[in-house]
């Protein structure tokens, strides 16, 4: 279990960054998918009037955990379905 969540927050935060490197790339068109990252960092930027840098990296931790929660959901409901069985 501990190595299931480990593997589904790593790829949250892959998911998260190629998320964050494509932005300009796409002019912003997936901009939509990091809503939950940018509306923290809004929160935390207006609250505590801190830099952009920070602004950044909060909505990358918090994608990076939304997606891992998804991913962590998705190997959850297939690893029964991966295990061996006898009959």
């Amino acid at each position: 279990m501990k190595h299931t969540i480990i593997i589904a927050l790593a790829i949250g935060a892959l998911i998260s960054a190629a998320l964050l490197v494509i932005e300009p790339l796409t002019d912003f068109a997936f901009l939509s998918l990091e809503w939950p990252g940018i509306s923290a960092a809004y929160v935390f930027w207006g609250a505590v009037g801190g830099p952009a840098f920070m602004g950044v990296a909060l909505a990358w931790a918090v994608n990076a955990l939304a997606y891992g929660l998804g991913t962590f959901g998705l190997f959850s409901a297939l690893m029964p379905l991966m295990s061996p069985r006898t009959c």
